[in-house]
C-alpha cells in the first residue's frame, strides 16, 4: 500500500520536471526551442507516431483485462504501475509535440509559436488529450491500487493510433497486406474486449451460478488465469463470428448481452467479408485487367480465323510479358503525377540507359530529361525483325535486355551480336544532309529471344530538340562524325546543304530580328502613350491651379478698387 501512495504522488511532483527535460532534449537550448517545429510530413513525426501508438495500444488492450481479471492486476501490480506512468509520460510528451507540430498555410510550413499553439488548443483533440492525462489515478489513495478502471480516460488518445495506421498504409510498399493485418488487429481487439466483458458479467451474476456464465473459480480446473482468459476468448470468438455453439443464456441480462453480441457479430462478419473481398479485388485488379486484354485478343483471332502458329506466338508473348512483370503501361501509371515528379521517376529508371547512346553523351541535362520522358518500352518475340535493310528509319532503339543479331538478307547469316546497352538507328532519325543512306536502314536486325527495347521516335526527338537549338547542332555534328568514320557521308552534298542552310539561317535570323524590333517598338510605343497620359494629367492640374490663382487675384483687385471708390466718396462729402 505504501507503493500505491508513493508512485502517484511522485508522478504529480515530477511531471513538470519531465516536461522541462523533454523540452531541453528536443531543442538543446531555449533559443533553439523557440524555433523548433515538427514537420507533420517528415520522418521524425512518423517515428513519434510509432512511439505514441505503443502506449495507446497498451492501454486499449490491458486496462480492460486488468479491470476484469483481478488476478492479472494483483499479481503484477508493480509492473503495471511502472508501465502506466511510462505511458503517461509519453502522453505528456505527445502534447508537447502537438504544440510544436506545424501546419501548411498557403503551401508553407507555419513556424509561428502562437499560431501553432492556437491551432492545437482550439480543437476537440486538445480537450480529449487533456482529459486523457488527468491524474484520475490519484483516487488510488482512497480505493487502493487494484482499480485500473480509474485510468479508462487514457483510452481517449485513440486518434494517435489511427493516425499512425493511416500514415503507415500510405508509406508501406505492401498496402493490401497492411490493410488485412490492420483489420485482423481491430477484430482481435473487439473479441478481446468482448471476452473481458463476458467475464465481468459472469462475476456480477455469480461465477458458476448457471450454465451460461464462467464456471466457478473454486474448481481447480478453472482457477488458472491463463485458462480463464482463453475460455472467455473462445466464447467471445464463437459468439461474434456466429460459427459455433455456446451454452444458452438463462437470465434476462444474459439474453440481452447475447443479443447485443450477435448484432455486433453480424456487423463484424459483414465488415470482414466486405473488406477482404475489396482487398482481394484490389490485389487482383492488375491481373484481371491484363486477362481481359488477353481474352479480347483471343476472341479477335478466333473471329478472324488467325493461324494457330500466330495465335500461339501471341499467347506466348503475353505469358512472357506477364511473367516478367512487363505488362504495366508506364505512361498510364504515371499520368496522374505532375511533370516534375514524372520526370524524376523517369530519370531514375531510364537515364543511365539513355546516356549509353553515343550521340547523347555529354548532352544538356534538360534535353536528356525531355528525351527520357519520351522513351517507350517494347518487347519483341524470338525471330522478330526489329528493322530491315532499306526501311525508312522513323525511330531508334536502345537494348535494355536480350540479344539481337545483325543478319544477312537470308535471315540466318549472322554478322554481329548486339547485347544490353547497345543502340541502333540513331543516325537515320537525325536526317543528316549528305548521308549516303539518307534515312534508310543499313542492316537487318533480328531478335534471338525475347528482347526488351526502348524506342525513341523521330517526331519525339525533333520535338525535344526544338527548344534546344544548340543541342540540335551538337547532335548533328556527332552524327556527321560517325558517318565520316564509317564512310557514309557525301562531302559535296554536305557543302551544298551547308550553303543552303546558311541562307536559311540568315532568313531565320532576319525574321528573328524583325520580331525583336517589333517587340521593342511596341514597348516604346507603350511607354510613349503612358508618358503622354501623365503629361496631360500634369497640364490639367497646372491649368486648374492657374485658374484658381487668377480668380484669387481678380477678387483681390476688385476689393481694392471698391475700397478706393468708397474712400473717394467719403472724402468728397461736406
Amino acid at each position: 500500500m505504501r507503493l500505491g501512495w508513493f508512485l502517484p504522488t511522485l508522478f504529480s511532483i515530477f511531471s513538470p520536471l519531465f516536461i522541462h527535460c523533454q523540452l531541453w532534449f528536443l531543442s538543446g537550448s531555449r533559443k533553439k526551442w523557440q524555433i523548433f517545429v515538427v514537420d507533420p510530413a517528415g520522418d521524425g513525426y512518423y517515428c513519434w507516431l510509432s512511439v505514441i501508438a505503443v502506449p495507446v495500444l497498451y492501454n486499449w488492450c490491458l486496462l480492460i483485462a486488468r479491470a476484469c481479471f483481478n488476478d492479472l492486476q494483483e499479481t503484477y501490480v508493480v509492473l503495471w504501475l511502472v508501465l502506466d506512468y511510462v505511458s503517461d509520460s509519453i502522453y505528456i510528451g505527445d502534447i508537447v509535440i502537438r504544440l510544436r507540430t506545424g501546419f501548411l498555410e498557403q503551401g508553407l510550413l507555419v513556424k509561428n509559436t502562437k499560431k501553432l499553439r492556437d491551432n492545437y488548443i482550439h480543437t476537440l483533440q486538445f480537450k480529449l488529450d487533456v482529459l486523457s492525462i488527468l491524474p484520475t489515478d490519484l483516487a488510488y489513495f482512497t480505493v487502493g491500487l487494484h482499480c485500473p478502471e480509474l485510468r479508462f480516460n487514457r483510452l481517449l488518445r485513440f486518434s494517435r493510433m489511427f493516425e499512425f495506421f493511416n500514415r503507415t498504409e500510405t508509406r508501406t510498399s505492401h498496402p493490401n497486406i497492411f490493410r488485412i493485418s490492420n483489420l485482423v488487429l481491430y477484430i482481435l481487439v473487439i473479441i478481446h474486449w468482448n471476452a473481458c466483458i463476458y467475464y465481468a458479467i459472469s462475476k456480477a451474476i455469480g461465477l458458476g451460478k448457471d450454465s451460461w456464465v464462467y464456471p466457478n473459480i473454486t474448481d481447480p480446473e478453472y482457477s488458472n488465469l491463463t485458462l480463464g482468459y482463453v475460455y472467455c476468448l473462445y466464447w467471445s470468438t464463437l459468439t461474434l463470428t456466429t460459427i459455433g455453439e455456446t451454452p444458452p443464456p438463462v437470465t434476462d441480462e444474459e439474453y440481452l448481452f447475447v443479443i447485443f453480441d450477435f448484432l455486433i457479430g453480424v456487423l463484424i462478419f459483414a465488415t470482414i467479408v466486405g473488406n477482404v473481398g475489396s482487398m482481394i479485388s484490389n490485389m487482383n485488379a492488375t491481373r484481371a485487367e491484363f486477362q481481359a486484354k488477353v481474352d479480347a485478343i483471343k476472341h479477335y483471332m478466333q473471329f478472324h480465323k488467325v493461324s494457330k502458329d500466330v495465335e500461339t506466338k501471341v499467347i506466348k508473348w503475353f505469358d512472357y510479358v506477364w511473367t516478367n512483370k512487363k505488362a504495366v503501361d508506364e505512361r498510364e501509371v504515371l499520368k496522374n503525377l505532375p511533370d516534375k515528379l514524372r520526370a524524376e521517376i523517369a530519370i531514375n529508371v531510364h537515364l543511365e540507359t539513355l546516356k549509353k547512346v553515343r550521340i547523347f553523351q555529354n548532352c544538356e541535362a534538360d534535353l536528356l530529361v525531355e528525351l527520357v520522358l519520351k522513351l517507350r518500352p517494347q518487347v519483341f518475340s524470338p525471330g522478330d525483325y526489329i528493322c530491315r535493310k532499306g526501311d525508312i528509319g522513323k525511330e531508334m532503339y536502345i537494348i535494355k535486355e536480350g540479344k539481337l543479331a545483325v543478319v544477312g538478307d537470308d535471315g540466318t547469316t549472322q554478322y554481329a551480336l548486339l547485347t544490353a546497352g547497345s543502340c541502333f538507328g540513331e543516325i537515320s532519325i537525325l536526317n543528316i544532309k549528305g548521308s549516303k543512306m539518307g534515312n534508310r536502314r543499313t542492316a537487318n536486325i533480328r531478335s534471338l529471344g525475347y528482347s526488351d527495347l526502348f524506342c525513341l521516335s523521330k517526331e519525339d526527338l525533333m520535338e525535344a530538340v526544338t527548344e534546344y537549338p544548340d543541342a540540335k547542332k551538337i547532335l548533328e555534328e556527332r552524327g556527321r562524325e560517325i558517318l565520316i568514320k564509317e564512310g557514309l557521308l557525301d562531302e559535296s552534298a554536305t557543302e551544298e546543304s551547308t550553303e543552303g542552310k546558311s541562307m536559311e539561317e540568315r532568313l531565320d535570323s532576319l525574321a528573328l530580328n524583325l520580331d525583336t524590333l517589333h517587340t521593342r517598338f511596341g514597348r516604346v510605343l507603350t511607354e510613349y502613350n503612358y508618358a503622354q497620359k501623365k503629361l496631360k494629367q500634369r497640364i490639367a492640374v497646372l491649368e486648374s491651379q492657374m485658374r484658381q490663382q487668377d480668380l484669387e487675384d481678380f477678387s483681390d483687385s476688385s476689393d481694392s478698387l471698391l475700397e478706393d471708390e468708397v474712400k473717394a466718396l467719403l472724402g468728397g462729402t461736406p
